[in-house]
C-alpha cells in the first residue's frame, strides 16, 4: 500500500481533526476493500460520529440510513474489539491534546503489540491502553499484570533495537472508562508505570 493511500490511521486522524464526513467516506472506501477488525472498527466509529452529526443538523432521514447500516455492521464486529480500538483512539487524542506527537498506533512485534508509541519532547513514550465500561470489578490498570508486562517489555525491547533508539524512554498506562458514544470518557494517565 503506498503512503498516499488512505488507511485506518487516516480515518482516525480525520476524526480527531473533526473532519467527520471525510472520515466516514474514507472508512466506507476502506471497508469496501477490506473487512478486517480494525477497518470494521474504523467504519463503526466514523459512522457513529457522522450519524450523530447528521442528527444534530436535523438530517434524520440520512441518519436513519446510517443507523441501519451501522446496526448490521455492529452485528459483525465484536464489541470488545470495537471498545478497545475506541479506547486507543480516545487515548491518542488525549495525548495529542497534551502536546505529545503520536509516532505509532497498534505497533506489532510478532504476537506482541504496543498500543501507542508517542514522543514527548525528547522522550519516547510507550503506552498501554486499558478500556473498560466501568470500574465495578477491577481498576483497568490492574489488567497490566505480570504476564502482560513481560510481553510489553519484549515488544518495547524489540522496538528499541529495531529503530536503534538512542533517546530516553518510559512506559505509561492510560485507562479509558466509558462506552462508545459517551460524550466524555474518564481518562487516567499513569506516567512512568513500573515494568516488572
Amino acid at each position: 500500500m503506498s503512503s498516499d493511500h488512505p488507511n485506518v490511521m487516516t480515518v482516525f486522524q480525520l476524526r480527531r481533526q473533526g473532519r467527520l464526513e471525510e472520515a466516514y467516506e474514507t472508512a466506507r472506501l476502506l471497508y469496501a476493500e477490506n473487512k478486517d477488525p480494525h477497518t470494521s472498527a474504523a467504519m463503526c466509529l466514523s459512522a457513529v460520529d457522522w450519524r450523530q452529526h447528521l442528527i444534530s443538523e436535523g438530517q434524520t432521514l440520512e441518519a436513519e440510513k446510517i443507523d441501519k447500516a451501522l446496526n448490521r455492521l455492529l452485528q459483525r464486529t465484536p464489541e470488545h474489539l470495537l471498545s478497545g480500538i475506541w479506547g486507543e483512539e480516545e487515548a491518542a487524542s488525549y495525548l495529542q491534546c497534551q502536546g505529545y506527537e503520536i509516532l505509532e498506533c497498534d505497533w506489532h512485534s510478532k504476537h506482541r503489540d504496543i498500543d501507542i508509541i508517542a514522543r514527548q519532547g525528547g522522550c519516547v513514550v510507550f503506552v498501554e491502553v486499558k478500556t473498560r465500561r466501568n470500574r465495578n470489578y477491577l481498576e483497568p490498570e490492574a489488567a497490566v499484570n505480570y504476564q502482560k508486562q513481560q510481553n510489553l517489555r519484549r515488544a518495547i525491547n524489540h522496538y528499541v533495537k529495531l529503530h536503534h533508539l538512542d533517546a530516553p524512554w518510559r512506559f505509561d498506562v492510560i485507562t479509558v472508562v466509558g462506552t462508545l458514544g459517551t460524550s466524555t470518557p474518564e481518562i487516567n494517565h499513569i506516567e512512568d508505570f513500573a515494568l516488572m
